[in-house]
């Protein structure tokens, strides 16, 4: 039986699937640092304790806290955005509403270091471009308008969250609003 080359141009390799899954293993820690302490009062120490690991190895992929917090960011909006790929509009929103009004971090920072979230909710033109791309391709091809108006709303539920009915309310009330035919089945 032919054996497989050793290194397919594209394939993962055992040593970048290592890396992806330290990586990842230190965003975890993050979340978990940042939650208890805010970013302002983390540190890299911190993070790297929460992920069980040494700091040095959280300086092979980052290079300052904000490094981390940028890609912790990153991270969890392509989570949220493949966690609703493919769900009917209205489900997809409820889920992105409950996840951005419930995370952690972001409730951690709104009680403690709302100066912190504000700068991480103004995002460069660029990245705020690809983060509504990002969700109108999650919410199933609808415009970048749509998108736009999706992230806005998500963006408000960041600062101010209100209560789980009204959430779901408002959710069902914006899936409405998407273009038809743009949403998944």
């Amino acid at each position: 039986m032919p054996r497989a080359p050793a290194h397919v141009p594209g394939a993962h390799t055992r040593g970048g699937n290592a890396m992806m899954r330290t990586r990842a293993g230190l965003l975890d820690g993050a979340i978990r640092a940042f939650a208890e302490r805010g970013l302002r009062r983390s540190t890299m120490q911190s993070v790297a304790a929460a992920a069980g690991v040494a700091k040095a190895t959280l300086y092979n992929h980052f290079r300052t806290k904000d490094d981390v917090a940028r890609a912790l960011l990153a991270a969890e909006v392509d989570r949220l955005a493949t966690s609703v790929t493919g769900l009917p509009a209205a489900a997809a929103l409820g889920v992105l509403a409950e996840e951005v009004a419930g995370h952690p971090v972001l409730r951690r920072l709104a009680a403690d270091e709302p100066e912190a979230l504000v700068a991480l909710l103004g995002v460069p033109a660029a990245r705020w471009s690809e983060v509504v791309a990002r969700l109108a391709e999650a919410l199933g091809g609808v415009d970048a308008a749509a998108a736009e108006v999706v992230a806005a709303w998500l963006a408000g539920l960041v600062l101010q969250p209100g209560e789980p009915a009204s959430r779901a309310e408002a959710a069902a009330r914006l899936a409405v609003l998407l273009p038809p035919g743009d949403t998944p089945a």
